[in-house]
């Protein structure tokens, strides 16, 4: 492993922003890890895809890149298996090797940008979803002391789009493996949520496959999302606000066709990509900045934007909708350095 300094971020973020990190290196096993942590330099900033993080100036201290990389089965059942995945294998390469194999259980969270490491801190999800459905374990790395420990289902504490990660041990672990439980033939298949039934219906499918459903979301997200090689983004920028009955009930009266889906003790749930339309920002530019014209939840780098700038436009987008509608939007995506 080779320290170096003064590196260029633009080829490690999605939004295509030419941020500069003081020292950077790649880690490509736990001993790597180690020795970053021995050079003593702080603080110590952890880097996956960089496809959900938003950076608003240079990068002080100690980028580790993490290519801790390997897919392998470590546990066999009847009906299932338990896979260890390196904490810097790409999502999706993963979601194609699940596939391939006919191992189910992730095909919904296919195209999904990001490394296989950051998926439990963002509990990511689609399509009826979510990480936590297939989790056993992950093993991580203290980055205070350097030793690793393993964290359970319970202990992780996950929640929408939410882990125990991104709140009290934030910033505290570098997480080396994930283990996950896939299922065997015959598969349980989610082809009720968005758009996962219409598009296998048009594409002529009836009894779909795992690899049907993979394909079907890779066709779903591709016609929704802008790629980042073309257009910087993060994919969505802010979660799908949760919130009282009574704060859906003041909207309806206005506006009665809003989408909403219940929730467990009487919350509701409110599409964010239908608030921030209502409010006018979906196809709107602001200087090199936008809101993507084919999905409200996305906030794109047309080219040459700054970090402040996207920063900026969130935070106008949140304003607008809570003058709006009484609704505060969260960001999904990480902002560095936190607000």
């Amino acid at each position: 492993m080779k320290i170096l300094q003064n590196v260029s971020l633009l080829p490690y973020n999605t939004f295509g922003l030419d941020i500069k990190a003081e020292h950077f290196a790649e880690i490509s096993s736990v001993d790597d890890l180690r020795a970053g942590l021995r050079a003593g330099i702080q603080p110590i900033f952890l880097l996956g895809g960089g496809s959900n993080v938003l950076f608003t100036q240079d990068v002080e201290g100690l980028v580790l890149k993490n290519n801790l990389r390997g897919i392998q089965v470590i546990r066999e059942f009847k009906n299932k298996v338990w896979v260890e995945v390196g904490g810097g294998e790409v999502w999706h390469e993963f979601v194609l090797w699940a596939v391939a194999n006919n191992y189910g259980g992730v095909e919904n969270l296919s195209l999904i940008p990001g490394t296989v490491g950051a998926a439990p801190i963002q509990n990511i999800g689609a399509y009826g979803v979510e990480l936590k459905d297939v989790f056993v374990r992950l093993n991580a790395l203290n980055l205070t002391t350097g030793k690793l420990k393993t964290f359970n289902h319970s202990v992780c504490r996950f929640g929408y789009r939410d882990s125990i990660f991104k709140r009290e041990e934030r910033g505290k672990w570098c997480i080396t493996s994930v283990v996950f439980s896939l299922t065997k033939a015959p598969h349980r298949l989610n082809t009720t949520y968005g758009d996962v039934s219409k598009t296998l219906e048009s594409n002529g499918i009836i009894s779909p496959s795992i690899a049907d459903i993979s394909r079907a979301v890779v066709q779903i997200r591709s016609s929704k999302l802008p790629d980042p090689a073309k257009i910087g983004n993060c994919g969505s920028f802010f979660k799908n606000p949760e919130t009282d009955r009574s704060v859906l009930e003041r909207i309806l009266a206005t506006h009665p066709q809003a989408p909403h889906y219940p929730l467990p003790e009487g919350r509701v749930k409110i599409p964010a990509g239908w608030l921030i339309e209502q409010c006018g920002w979906k196809g709107k530019r602001v200087g090199n900045t936008g809101c993507y014209e084919r999905q409200a939840l996305v906030v794109v780098n047309y080219g040459g934007a700054t970090g402040e700038e996207v920063k900026n436009l969130a935070e106008a987008i949140i304003e607008s909708v809570e003058r709006g509608f009484g609704v505060r939007l969260e960001a999904e995506v990480n902002i560095w350095p936190p607000l």
